[in-house]
Formats: structure tokens, sequence, C-alpha cells
């Protein structure tokens, strides 16, 4: 992946890492927008600090970019509780879990990232854990194996996932609090964006932050990222302001378009409509035509492009839709797809 298709991946990099941290925010009420969610949130802590136990655990489901993350930080600061943060795949054995519940102390916030990914057997033991804080680790192998019962302290789990539907119903129904991020509003992501240049120290107009807002997919992570690069080109080619100038002169360096879309986009947008004619067109054939591999184009350009309206996926393949003709500048045929209108007649076949 090019830096320019980096700056709308809602995948954070390492690099970026202090960069969100400078700019998360740190108690619920800096938290912009996801308002049902915060405000259910916050009856949740405040009554669990006014029994003096800790909550129930939390799971959070969303796409990624949407601050997961920044809210379990947030649950631990208002708890006043450590935090210890982990993620799914780096749990490989059962034993691996039990270190770490164990070595909690009470009140203690332990925060698994993409939980869905964790292994059978530390899933089986993190069940315990959370009904009755309380882990058996199994020493020894064959008949004289012996499972030694280790008390944990009590804690509160959140468990933070982007594939809510990859989830085991037993794991599930252990969390007391389920709640799903939605994706940011235009005024939210505007709010966000002046919150965010303060604290870098960024001048920043009303129209600038539209301009970004309109370009971030929703995304809180995506809008930040092109603010960052939108300041590193106000203060090298500009005057250090970052206005709807500078904003789309920025932008266009950096291959985003008006509607937040990158090079890879657009490549399998015009692959669509230029060389397959708008599609029914299989992902295989499609990801060749734009030379990247098939789980690139499904997992990295499709959730965006479906979500906009610009593609849709159909039982024969991918459909460009009337939208996506009209945002590259071309005229859509006859009888193309668009919101339940027949699509094309089959040109290639459409393997799933």
């Amino acid at each position: 992946m090019t830096d320019s298709e980096g700056l709308v991946s809602a995948y954070a990099t390492e690099a970026e890492h202090d960069a969100e941290v400078s700019v998360r925010p740190k108690r619920l009420a800096d938290f912009i927008a996801q308002h049902r969610v915060r405000d259910q949130l916050d009856l949740l802590l405040r009554g669990a600090k006014g029994r003096g136990a800790p909550p129930d655990h939390i799971l959070l489901s969303g796409p990624p970019g949407l601050g997961k993350t920044t809210l379990a930080n947030i649950v631990a600061a208002e708890l006043g509780a450590g935090i210890r943060v982990t993620s799914g795949p780096a749990i490989e054995r059962s034993g691996d879990l039990a270190a770490i519940v164990t070595s909690l102390s009470e009140g203690d916030v332990l925060f698994i990232d993409e939980i869905h990914r964790i292994a059978k057997p530390a899933e089986e033991l993190l069940y315990s854990a959370m009904e009755d804080f309380r882990v058996d680790v199994i020493v020894g192998k064959g008949p004289g194996a012996t499972a030694i019962p280790l008390d944990v302290e009590p804690f509160t789990l959140v468990g933070a996932t982007t594939r809510s539907g990859l989830l085991t119903g037993p794991m599930r129904d252990r969390f007391g609090f389920v709640a799903h991020l939605d994706f940011y509003s235009p005024a939210d992501l505007e709010t966000l964006l002046h919150r965010s240049a303060r604290i870098l120290g960024v001048p920043i107009t009303d129209e600038g932050a539209v301009e970004i807002a309109g370009r971030s997919r929703g995304t809180p992570r995506i809008a930040n990222r092109l603010l960052r690069r939108v300041r590193d080109f106000a203060e090298v080619r500009a005057d250090g302001v970052v206005n709807q100038e500078t904003a789309r002169a920025a932008l266009a360096v950096y291959d985003v378009d008006d509607l937040g879309l990158d090079r890879l986009d657009r490549a399998v947008l015009v692959a669509l409509v230029d060389s397959f004619r708008g599609g029914p067109v299989g992902l295989s054939t499609l990801a060749v035509a734009v030379g990247e591999q098939p789980d690139t184009v499904e997992e990295v350009c499709e959730p965006f492009l479906v979500r906009a309206g610009l593609l849709a996926r159909t039982p024969r393949g991918r459909v460009a839709t009337d939208a996506a003709w009209h945002h590259l500048g071309r005229t859509p045929p006859n009888g193309t797809f668009a919101g339940g209108t027949a699509a094309p007649p089959d040109l290639f076949s459409a393997e799933p």
C-alpha cells in the first residue's frame, strides 16, 4: 500500500501511534459523536462507581478508526483504574491469558482489541475469568495433569471487534454492555478537526475543516491523518493556515479526491467502467485488472465504495452504479445498476 492509499485507510500504523494518542480525548465528556453510546456508558460507569464495584464487561464493535480503543482508555480513566492492553491475535494459548488476568489488580480494566481473533483455548478460559473471577491452570500432561484453580481480582473486560459476527455466542453473552459505533457525520468530524487542530497548534478555518471532513469517510482516524498531511502542505507551500484552498491543493497532491477516494479506489471504478462496461465482474478478475490481491480489493476498497453507493455486490459479481459513472465524469449506459434497476448483461464469470 502506498502512502497516498494509507491516508484513507481506517487502520492505524505503528508510526502514527504517538500522533493518535496526542489528540485522543481522555474523558467521556470530551468524546465527540456516538451520543447514544456515550450516554449509555456514562450511566454504566456512574452506577458502578456509586456501588463501589467494577462495571459489567463491555463489548465495543464497529469499523476500525471510530474510537473503540479511545473509549477503552476513557473507561479506565473515568473509573480511576489501571488498564492492561493486549489483542486477540497475541493471545495464542490459555496460559498467556492466565498470566494476564492473574496480574490484574482489583478494579483494573483489561482491553482486548480484535477479541474475535482470540484462540479457542484462551477464550474458554476467559469465560470463567469473566463470570467467576477464577481460572484453572493445567499443570502437566496426560493422566498426571492437574488443574490448579487461581483466583482473579474483580476486573472489567473491554473487548473491541471490527467483526462482531465472528464472536461466538457464549462470548457475546458474557458481556453486560454491548455497543456498536457508527460512522461520524460531517458536522461531528468538523468539530473533531477543530479540537485536534487546537491540540496540534494548527490554524484552521471553518471552510478548511469542512473540506477535510468531507473527504474523511466518516472516520475520525482518517480525519486526523488528513489534517496532519494538510498541515505539512500549509507550512511548506502556503502561509501555514489550513483553509479550503490549501486543503484542496494538499489533498490533490496526496491523490485524495472530493469523496475521499484514493488511487486504488478510483482504479477499481475505472476498471469496472472502462474495461468491463460497468460489470458484473468477478472479484479475482477485477483484482487482476488493478494489479492487487483479491483480499485487498475486498477488504480495503469495497467497504467504502459500497457504502458510498459507487459499487454494488451482486450474485453475478461487482457492478458499478450510476453514481460511479457520474463520479468518473462518464455517462452511464441504459440499464446500469442503480438501486434495484437491472444490471448489464453478464460479461465475465463472477467467481465468489
